[in-house]
């Protein structure tokens, strides 16, 4: 089995805005580099075969070029508690339709369609059960020019003994993906 997702892959000049900003908040466990991506799809784990069509599925999925940048920070909390900080994008049409077009391709090769809302963002923390104040992290938007989305890319998830390692299977850019080929 293989744990699959699709994301879209940052640019070095947001990631290292991003990573500069990390610190200042008790218990959080912040996100690496090779961690930092926006997610537009969890697919979860299926099999080599199935990962397959889902790889042939995403190269049907037509990108119209846009620009994001960073927007507000979020959390996101599980029982009452908070589990996630984030940031967000802006604007959010062109990113939501984006995934709106890749969700419609993996319900073509049986990945039970999306439920949840989709919220654009970037996970930079996790937490425990001891989140402390966020106070610590900037609370307005991180400033940094808008860059270009012209492509996503399909990733694969594995945990590790630090918690997951994320490497990229293939990328969809026009006019044609590159990547490796799922075995």
């Amino acid at each position: 089995m293989i744990r699959l997702f699709v994301a879209l892959e940052l640019p070095p000049p947001v990631r290292d805005r991003l990573l500069g900003a990390m610190g200042g908040v008790s218990g959080a466990r912040w996100q690496t580099d090779a961690q930092l991506h926006l997610t537009l799809r969890f697919i979860g784990e299926v099999d080599r075969h199935q990962a397959r069509d889902i790889a042939a599925a995403l190269g049907s999925v037509h990108v119209v070029p846009f620009k994001l940048a960073l927007g507000d920070i979020g959390t996101f909390d599980r029982r009452g508690r908070i589990d996630t900080l984030w940031v967000g994008v802006t604007p959010q049409a062109e990113v939501a339709a984006l995934a709106r077009r890749v969700d419609q391709a993996l319900v073509r090769v049986g990945v039970s369609p999306e439920t949840r809302a989709f919220v654009p963002h970037i996970t930079v923390a996790r937490f425990g059960r001891d989140a402390g104040p966020m106070g610590g992290f900037p609370l307005l938007p991180l400033p940094v020019a808008p860059f270009d989305v012209t492509g996503f890319a399909l990733w694969e998830s594995r945990m590790g003994r630090d918690g997951s390692e994320y490497s990229v299977v293939d990328r969809y850019l026009p006019p044609a993906g590159s990547g490796r080929e799922i075995r």
